[in-house]
């Protein structure tokens, strides 16, 4: 399994009346993770995936908040594929405090492989080439599936 890492300093206008980062903002966050997360280990950008004809849409998301992150905050959010197959791929995300390394949320998004008119996709018959990017940073090239 390969890791990326993002480092974010949070802002004050993601806060909410109470002081903390307001819930809807850990998506965005776990987006940013995740592009940088294709950009760093397949060397590919989301914009070079969708210009390869393949989109990416959101099938499920889920997170847990463990403590809150507040105004300028750095926080670092760690991104790993938990699976992936010919149609799908999950991602997993954990995101830490910098000033004292606590665990504010962890997360996880899952993806169907689609091409431009969001149409499912096998995309080993599809894209073999962006299959196998993705593949060898999910499993380090150990699995078939």
């Amino acid at each position: 399994m390969i890791v990326s890492t993002t480092k974010l300093i949070t802002r004050y206008y993601e806060t909410d009346q109470m002081g903390i980062i307001h819930h809807s903002n850990y998506y965005r966050y776990f987006e940013v993770a995740r592009t940088d997360y294709l950009k760093d280990i397949i060397g590919m950008t989301y914009k070079d995936v969708e210009n390869a004809g393949v989109r990416m849409p959101l099938t499920e998301t889920h997170c847990k908040y463990k403590v809150p992150a507040l105004y300028d905050d750095e926080i670092t959010i760690t991104t790993t594929v938990r699976e992936m197959t010919v149609v799908r791929i999950i991602f997993d995300y954990v995101i830490t405090r910098a000033r004292d390394g606590a665990l504010v949320a962890e997360g996880v998004t899952g993806h169907a492989f689609t091409n431009v008119e969001n149409k499912p996709i096998n995309l080993k018959k599809f894209n073999l080439g962006l299959y196998q990017q993705l593949f060898n940073a999910a499993y380090d090239g150990s699995l078939e599936k």
